[in-house]
């Protein structure tokens, strides 16, 4: 089963996409550096034509029919190329929004050309991340470097290689490719087995990859945010999303999450802050579907976290006021409740997986394959 993060490194290893996609990644990136000098220490809102301007590349590189650029490209003389794929474009995006809010806020002083190509193109978080803000990845040219020492970083990186190329491999071959996509009838059992072999996939495939950019990052003293902290042991979605690609929730947390709610709390009111948590929670996931890739199959799997995360906002709501302060904490504690939690939030997160990995045609497929 190919890497869902990876798949893109495919289109630009041809040679003919290689001159072609470095050429506009100079220019998306002295586009957004431009955007950055000329409007982010300027009074007012000028800052958010910094932040959106590289989110404007994303949306335009995502949904840009390839139908368009290959008629540009006859235009220009050529010949027909089709729109290749930018690893890490999603991540380059997110890194460099967010550097605009950083420097108005005071977190982060305005790079220079060379420091902000240096943080754009940083090459071991480039294609999958972490996400790293700019004022973290400073501190590795700070007076007093950041420091890991040399063992700690390679065992990271043999510990990331070993979960992504051989623990992943392994567990990909009982996913959805390798069990139930092989043409033949399967009997209904081998559905579940795909969905908890495929979430195994998919953790150690992607917390592979980033401890060794973790690790890697750390050889040559940058400082690089954890990703994951355990999400199978997550007790609820809410639980899940705080374990499990932390720094795209850190991200959709402050620059989504908390302004939408606070503005959706001002215009219905402090009575109705539970109802305005809950909308925001549901454009928050929404997006998050949507920025994993084009595709519907992607916004329902953001919709069914956004269900799940509601679900469990009112369900907290619910047993505080049933159980009050001492009930809630002792309900909290029970190990037999938190047992069944961690299981059934597992299953939930295996199951939604199911429109992640598989467009909506694949899905038909594999259901029509189940006796």
């Amino acid at each position: 089963m190919a890497s869902p993060f990876l798949e893109s490194a495919v289109d630009l290893a041809r040679p003919h996409h290689i001159p072609l996609a470095f050429a506009i990644y100079v220019v998306i990136v002295i586009l957004q550096y431009v955007t950055l000098r000329w409007f982010a220490n300027r009074p007012g809102k000028y800052v958010w034509l910094a932040f959106f301007t590289p989110l404007l590349v994303l949306v335009i590189f995502r949904y840009i029919p390839q139908g368009m650029f290959t008629a540009a490209s006859h235009v220009m003389g050529w010949g027909s190329i089709g729109l290749p794929n930018l690893i890490g474009l999603s991540y380059l995006t997110f890194r460099c929004s967010r550097l605009a809010l950083e420097i108005r806020n005071g977190a982060a002083p305005m790079p220079g050309l060379w420091g902000y190509l240096g943080f754009a193109f940083f090459l071991p978080t480039m294609s999958v991340g972490p996400i790293n803000t700019y004022a973290n990845y400073r501190r590795g040219f700070a007076a007093t470097p950041w420091e890991v020492p040399v063992g700690r970083a390679v065992l990271r990186i043999m510990v990331g290689a070993v979960k992504f190329k051989f623990l992943s491999g392994v567990f990909s071959e009982l996913g959805y490719d390798g069990l139930l996509r092989n043409g033949h009838l399967h009997p209904w059992i081998h559905l579940p087995i795909a969905m908890v072999f495929y979430y195994l996939f998919l953790y150690f495939n992607f917390s592979g990859f980033c401890d060794m950019a973790i690790g890697a990052a750390a050889m040559i003293g940058i400082p690089v945010p954890e990703n994951f902290d355990n999400p199978f042991a997550a007790r609820n979605i809410k639980d899940f999303w705080n374990r499990w690609h932390i720094t795209l929730s850190q991200w959709m947390r402050d620059l989504v999450f908390a302004p939408l709610s606070k503005f959706l709390v001002r215009l219905m009111g402090p009575s109705q802050a539970n109802q305005a948590i809950a909308i925001t929670i549901i454009v928050v996931f929404l997006l998050v579907g949507i920025w994993h890739g084009v595709g519907w199959n992607y916004a329902i799997f953001g919709g069914i976290h956004a269900v799940g995360l509601v679900t469990n906002h009112y369900y907290t709501i619910g047993l505080k006021k049933m159980l009050g302060r001492e009930g809630f904490k002792t309900y909290m504690g029970n190990l037999w409740i938190h047992g069944a939690a961690v299981l059934l939030t597992f299953a939930y997160c295996a199951a939604s997986l199911l429109f992640f990995a598989n467009n909506l045609q694949q899905i038909k497929e594999i259901f029509g394959a189940l006796r």
